[in-house]
């Protein structure tokens, strides 16, 4: 059993530091405790802020709590400092960066002082070997934003451990640090006022509590897969009533039909279902009709063909549980096949078959943190399993190139995986992904060129992109 010991600032010790212990032993290693020498008692203005915030928000990551007892391990294979000290060792030791600072307080009050998101490194022997830049749900309020960004920094020092013990953990390039800053108060408070006058702002502004768009085109031409560009066509906005929203398009041709698919989320419920829509004569999509509702979420109706039948892959990420559905009439009836996987919160599970294996691409969400920035990826021998995560997962902690945004694109011998880009926020992008690696022992993906505005769907960017049968659809907020 490989073999790490996790060395502690029993003064400033924080609940994401407790929950990445419980990870690790988890993940079937032997886990030690040590307590470090030095202890410097920083992030103390913080911690009066989070406790303002524990009467609404109660625990995060960021909480103080009381250190774990000390328990030695002889002979450790490697170190994991969190205490921010550094210093040599004669044992490789994984070191833990926010925004270019070595202590968690530290890095927030930079974030807070520049407005820049959130930068987490891992580094050893002096190099930096990963980076994670986790995506903040919420930027008002210190309790989800730290939550997120140290549900990154956990996945991140996961990531580091799988790949030092598989041989591949490699220097990476360093991002700029900026001029260190001071005083968290003095930063948070400007921050703070300026976020609530913002969202105040957007409530009045806004008609609905958050709506979505579904639209579609018909063309033979170049689709934007090919020009990464809105170009071309105009696209036509799939119609609501004003009590729903459409979003996360998939389309398939069956039968000489061709079907939309689609979330539909109605206000009075608050819970997605899947609904379809048929192409007419005149080329027009009529209003969806529902055809899977489930007690929990449903969303991203991925549906495919095989082996003669009809099968849907929706999203159920919130009920911790990814269901293989199948058509027992389509397209309006489904019937549950398979349960792929249960208690995991895995998010926009994307189905790609190659080689003779199935791959599922999605992100995870763990308790804390957000469901958009940790892509995993899993296998198996047959479409109904049984599925394995990948050695190397998370694969990526990344808000702008984790979360799936609609079906694998082929294109001249080439794969690509559309991905959401969430760094300015939710739905705010998309990009493509060329897959360059696909194995047991490595997952790479290309960096995603961005799908840019055009005139044909003057919306703020887009959240999903499909296509089949000539038809194209995409989503964004609205």
């Amino acid at each position: 059993m490989r073999k790490i010991v996790v060395i502690f600032d029993p003064a400033t010790v924080r609940v994401w530091q407790v929950e990445l212990l419980q990870r690790l032993r988890a993940a079937n290693y032997r886990v030690g405790v040590r307590h470090s020498s030095v202890a410097e008692n920083t992030g103390h203005r913080l911690d009066l802020v989070l406790a303002l915030e524990a009467r609404r928000f109660g625990t995060g990551l960021a909480t103080r709590v009381p250190p774990p007892l000390p328990d030695p391990i002889d002979e450790p294979d490697l170190l994991i400092d969190l205490t921010g000290q550094g210093g040599d060792a004669p044992l490789p030791v994984l070191g833990l960066v926010f925004n270019g600072r070595p202590a968690f307080a530290e890095g927030l009050s930079q974030m807070l002082a520049t407005g820049e998101l959130p930068v987490v490194t891992t580094t050893l022997a002096g190099k930096t070997v990963g980076i994670a830049r986790p995506m903040l749900s919420d930027l008002t309020w210190l309790t989800r934003a730290s939550s997120d960004m140290l549900a990154g920094a956990i996945s991140l020092v996961e990531q580091g451990v799988a790949r030092f013990f598989a041989g591949v953990l490699a220097p990476v390039e360093t991002p700029a640090a900026g001029p260190a800053v001071s005083g968290f108060l003095r930063h948070y408070v400007p921050h703070l006022a300026g976020r609530v006058a913002e969202r105040l702002g957007q409530k009045l502004r806004r008609g609905r509590p958050f709506y979505w768009q579904t639209a579609f085109r018909i063309s033979d031409g170049a689709d934007i897969a090919a020009t990464t560009c809105l170009d071309g066509l105009p696209f036509t906005t799939l119609e609501d009533d004003g009590q729903r929203f459409y979003a996360d398009p998939f389309v398939v041709k069956h039968n000489g039909q061709i079907h939309l698919f689609v979330e539909e989320y109605p206000y009075a419920t608050g819970r997605g279902v899947i609904s379809v829509a048929t192409l007419d004569a005149d080329g027009r999509f009529g209003a969806p009709r529902v055809i899977l509702e489930e007690p929990y979420h449903l969303s991203y109706p991925q549906v495919f063909s095989h082996g003669g039948e009809m099968y849907m892959l929706p999203e159920s990420g919130g009920a911790r549980r990814l269901v293989l559905y199948r058509a027992a009439s389509f397209p309006d009836r489904w019937a549950v096949d398979t349960v792929l996987m249960d208690d995991l919160d895995i998010n926009d599970a994307t189905l790609l078959q190659r080689d003779g294996r199935y791959w599922l691409f999605g992100t995870e969400r763990r308790g804390f943190g957000s469901a958009s920035d940790t892509l995993v990826v899993f296998s198996a021998p047959e479409l109904r399993g049984p599925w394995s995560p990948h050695r190397l997962n998370p694969i990526a902690i990344d808000r702008s190139a984790a979360r799936p945004g609609g079906a694998f694109i082929e294109r001249d011998g080439r794969t690509f995986l559309p991905l959401q880009d969430g760094q300015d926020s939710y739905g705010g992008g998309l990009g493509l992904a060329e897959l360059l690696r696909l194995d047991d022992d490595a997952v790479v993906l290309g960096a995603p060129v961005p799908i840019r505005a055009g005139a044909a769907w003057a919306r703020k960017g887009i959240h999903t992109l499909n296509r089949a049968a000539g038809v194209e659809v995409v989503d964004s907020a609205g």
